[in-house]
């Protein structure tokens, strides 16, 4: 057209961005549009050049520009039409975005336009995608009462919405009630199903999934075939995963990483490393592209091996291989050189990722903090969280795990105490390995009074008890002499159904004849005794029992046990006896 006197109008224009964006050059598709604006131009934008670009911004992720387009559109005297509503409905639903595209959507009324099935659909998506099913729910049903036929696409939205937040049955009834209206289901459908089987740990549903597809004719495509993989692995379901990578392969469905990724990653969490790297050999030979996930995947793999040589060289290939590594590659060779207990390369690591401009997260740092503890420099723990605080980074589990094993190590108890009081209003979502942390740290500082209140805290807060936070409480107590306190414990050990191992009892025997006197040993043996007693006749109830009545008793709530802790807590001796 260039090369002779025909020149391009609007709509030409507006062709050649729609083709631009359909290819993925938004770049150039971008360029013609603000040749388009300049005020020397020929051809103005018209409101399906400004949709185009909404629709550009929507796919590559850029929501804000989606709306400043929009605002454009406005600002600028144009009249947008129910596309341009879609349009933006449509980029607001594929981020969960519910209240902007609720807001649209009651917009595009207000506006006299009558919101059509893309426009439902859209707005069905975005709930589904927010994690509120039933609002979903509500919004397709809407679209029926208001005569608009549901098509292919709002069925799925909707069998997404329900998969996403682990509603399975209710996602299969949507299928049903899909084909009731005429509608087939395709690959789309059953991914979504396959997806939802993985996140709602249903073994059974997804051979129910893949036997329905069969059944229907529908192919598996590579997407289907990642799902299944994938929810078996996430089941621990490995067989019958390998199985299907083995008819993928058969069937000669193209491989991509993806599948290698679920595979690998999947292999290294049931603890198969070696298999898991074989996966990986089978990637290269293939000549299948690798990615980020892939590579921080293979990097567990040797770091959990042991292979530190194997994982560094895995490393530099993927820096070689213009792969930059973000935050979890950085993470998982951070990982590696923690189990390995070098401090230096893991501190080099670290300097490196934040001088490529990424940001550490808390696991990073948590596994930097692991490394320093392990090489013996607990000191460089603390810092590290100075750091974290400056940076704004938050705190999880892990982070306080090795601040308070740091400060154990450095016998720092006044830092362990105020970690603990800030700490504290946590307890009932801590982890049951940092809340024994926290009562050793308080119990080798020599502070027994404040490990038992802190020990009641964490009671009140029906927090999980363990084994270990007993073996805790009983070691610190016999340091002090504390036989009453001791033996209180015991008894709340087997009223928790929790049976003290021989050595405690020798521990506390041992303690009555070389320190607790005449007296003290006969009242201390007479207690053992009938403890040992009490102890043997629950463990002679339980297997009398029959399985339904096992059941209910292993499955004592942690309340019931906490009420009864309470309540012998209520009465208790001084912690100081002697």
């Amino acid at each position: 057209m260039k090369g002779t006197n025909i020149r391009p109008d609007t709509t030409t224009l507006n062709i050649v961005i729609f083709c631009l964006v359909k290819l993925g050059q938004y770049g150039k598709a971008i360029d013609i549009f603000n040749s388009m604006r300049d005020r020397r131009a020929e051809c103005r934008p018209d409101i399906v050049t400004f949709t185009s670009i909404i629709q550009l911004y929507s796919v590559s992720g850029q929501i804000e520009n989606c709306t400043a387009v929009f605002n454009t559109i406005l600002g600028e005297g144009l009249k947008p039409n129910i596309v341009s509503y879609n349009a933006l409905l449509g980029a607001y639903a594929s981020h969960g975005m519910c209240k902007e595209a609720a807001s649209i959507f009651n917009e595009m009324k207000k506006s006299g336009f009558r919101p059509d099935v893309v426009s439902y659909t859209s707005l069905l998506n975005a709930y589904g995608r927010s994690r509120h099913p039933k609002k979903a729910r509500e919004i397709f049903d809407m679209m029926k009462r208001n005569h608009l036929r549901p098509n292919l696409v709002s069925y799925n939205a909707l069998i997404n919405a329900y998969g996403c937040n682990g509603l399975l049955a209710e996602a299969v009834e949507v299928l049903r009630e899909m084909e009731q209206d005429g509608i087939h289901p395709n690959i789309v459908s059953i991914c979504t199903l396959l997806a939802a089987c993985g996140q709602c740990g249903q073994k059974v549903k997804i051979d129910a999934v893949l036997s329905a597809a069969k059944l229907r004719g529908i192919e598996l495509n590579t997407i289907a075939y990642n799902s299944a993989i994938g929810s078996y692995m996430n089941l621990g379901e490995h067989e019958k995963a390998i199985n299907l990578y083995q008819s993928m392969r058969k069937k000669k469905v193209k491989l991509d990483s993806v599948t290698f990724n679920v595979l690998i990653s999947g292999s290294c969490k049931m603890s198969k490393y070696s298999e898991a790297l074989t996966f990986f050999d089978e990637m290269v030979d293939l000549k299948v592209p690798l990615s980020k996930e892939v590579y921080s995947s293979v990097l567990c793999a040797y770091s959990k091996k042991g292979q530190l040589t194997e994982a560094e060289s895995i490393f530099n290939l993927m820096k070689m291989a213009e792969c930059p590594p973000d935050v979890v590659t950085y993470t998982a060779m951070l990982h590696a050189y923690s189990a390995v207990e070098n401090w230096e390369k893991a501190c080099a690591l670290f300097q490196e990722m934040e001088t490529n401009g990424i940001q550490p997260d808390a696991i990073a740092c948590s596994a930097l903090m692991r490394a320093f503890n392990k090489g013996g420099h607990p000191s460089r723990v603390l810092i590290l969280a100075e750091l974290m605080r400056e940076k704004e980074i938050p705190f999880n589990d892990a982070i306080l795990f090795e601040l308070v094993s740091a400060c154990s190590l450095l016998q720092d108890w006044r830092t362990a105490i105020q970690l603990v009081k800030v700490i504290e209003p946590s307890f009932p979502r801590l982890s049951v390995g940092l809340r024994n942390q926290l009562l050793q740290i308080m119990g080798r500082s020599g502070k027994i009074e404040a490990m038992m209140k802190l020990f009641y805290k964490i009671v009140a807060s029906n927090g999980d008890i363990n084994f270990d936070t007993y073996s805790i409480l009983l070691k610190n107590l016999l340091s002090v002499g504390s036989w009453r306190k001791y033996i209180e414990v015991l008894q709340w050990m087997v009223d928790a159904r929790i049976r003290p191992s021989s050595q405690m009892y020798l521990d506390i025997s041992s303690f009555a004849q070389k320190s607790g006197g005449a007296e003290y040993a006969s009242i201390i043996n007479e207690r053992i005794e009938l403890l040992k007693t009490k102890a043997s006749e629950e463990d002679s109830i339980r297997k009398l029992c029959d399985t339904h009545s096992t059941s209910l008793l292993i499955n004592k709530t942690n309340a019931e046990n906490h009420r009864l802790l309470e309540s012998r807590m209520a009465v208790t001796h001084p912690v100081s006896d002697r």
